[in-house]
């Protein structure tokens, strides 16, 4: 292989050398017959073939010496300026291509080539950034997937063995057989809400917009938790706009307010209250959902719509950290914003905006 690319760069040499000599013999060829040809006539001197022969010796070997300085020449800008480069970044690309993400060009400074080179660096590099991030998200979700996946299957397995005592109790029967539907449930949320997020996110899931009322939405959204406010005796406040239209997907939409209002009624304490607006006007279409809960800490606020991402520990046993980022990917199809206001220990504020227009 080494013999090989040894007499590949020994024929490009020689191949360089012979563009040079053709190109340097008849320029200097031309060149000297115009000007014998004009010193002969402006001087009434005729050369002999001696004399000429001599000449033609002392152009070849001229023209010989000066090819062979250009291929060098040329052969040095070529490592220099382009072959060290084109090393640099495909030894790079290699480094990717073995999983390294981590690999990163600096810019070349070879004079005339460095704007196309460094933009090629430059893109390499983002290439890269991006590659890196994507692998760490992939790691992590695989990591949180297989630990959710686990969690609610050693409850099914640890209940199901109690189940197989002879002698339990009816009482405890139902007991643990409510805790291995529990987990059951849990379990197939998890899937569903993975199914759904993984075809949103690589485009598999077309939203079917329509018009429909999106007050009445909300309305029977909000009903939907009345179990779950009587049981915690928390205050509701409902302030809802009368026929206010939308043109979405009412099936996407419904998942984004159910996992926000899911959320308020589960972080709200017993006694506290959460509230929902609708407020329209002629641009955007607002929805608020406000409770009196925990709050969120600034630096938990920045990562709430990840996946898998759960800032109140405390919590966790009633989610998979997906629903948040299901959310947020819904209302980015749908062209809206998303945005949250929190104090820790009073509560927060998740704000929807979507565009009114084609309503």
């Amino acid at each position: 292989m080494k013999t090989r690319k040894k007499l590949i760069a020994v024929l490009k040499s020689l191949n360089y050398y012979l563009v040079f000599f053709l190109l340097i013999a008849f320029v200097i060829t031309c060149c000297l017959t115009l000007f014998v040809t004009l010193l002969s006539q402006s001087l009434n001197i005729d050369f002999t073939e001696a004399q000429i022969s001599t000449a033609a010796k002392a152009t070849f070997i001229n023209v010989v010496f000066i090819s062979a300085m250009a291929t060098v020449l040329d052969g040095l800008r070529r490592h220099f300026f382009i072959n060290r480069p084109v090393q640099k970044i495909t030894e790079a690309a290699e480094k990717i291509t073995k999983g390294d993400f981590s690999v990163r060009i600096d810019p070349v400074y070879v004079g005339a080539n460095d704007a196309h080179l460094n933009k090629i660096i430059d893109c390499f590099n983002k290439m890269a950034q991006e590659l890196s991030g994507t692998e760490t998200l992939r790691t992590d979700f695989i990591a949180n997937v297989s630990h959710e996946l686990k969690t609610p299957l050693a409850v099914m397995k640890n209940y199901g063995t109690l189940l197989q005592q002879p002698d339990l109790p009816e009482e405890k029967r139902m007991e643990y057989a409510k805790a291995v539907c529990e987990s059951s449930r849990k379990q197939a949320s998890l899937i569903t809400n993975i199914l759904k997020l993984n075809k949103l996110e690589n485009q598999r899931l077309f939203p079917v917009a329509e018009r429909y009322e999106l007050s009445e939405q909300l309305r029977k959204c909000l009903l939907g938790y009345e179990y779950v406010w009587e049981q915690k005796n928390i205050d509701i406040s409902a302030d809802i706009a009368e026929d206010v239209f939308v043109r979405a997907d009412s099936e996407l939409l419904s998942l984004v307010w159910n996992n926000l209002l899911s959320n308020a009624f589960k972080f709200t304490p017993e006694g506290g209250s959460v509230a929902l607006s609708l407020k329209s006007d002629e641009k955007y279409i607002t929805v608020s959902i406000s409770d009196t809960g925990c709050g969120i800490p600034p630096e938990v606020g920045k990562h709430i719509f990840e996946k898998f991402y759960q800032g109140d520990t405390s919590h966790s046993a009633q989610g998979n950290g997906l629903g948040l980022a299901l959310v947020k990917r819904v209302v980015d199809i749908m062209k809206g914003s998303i945005s949250v206001e929190s104090e820790v220990g009073k509560g927060s504020t998740f704000t929807v905006r979507l565009s009114r227009e084609d309503v």
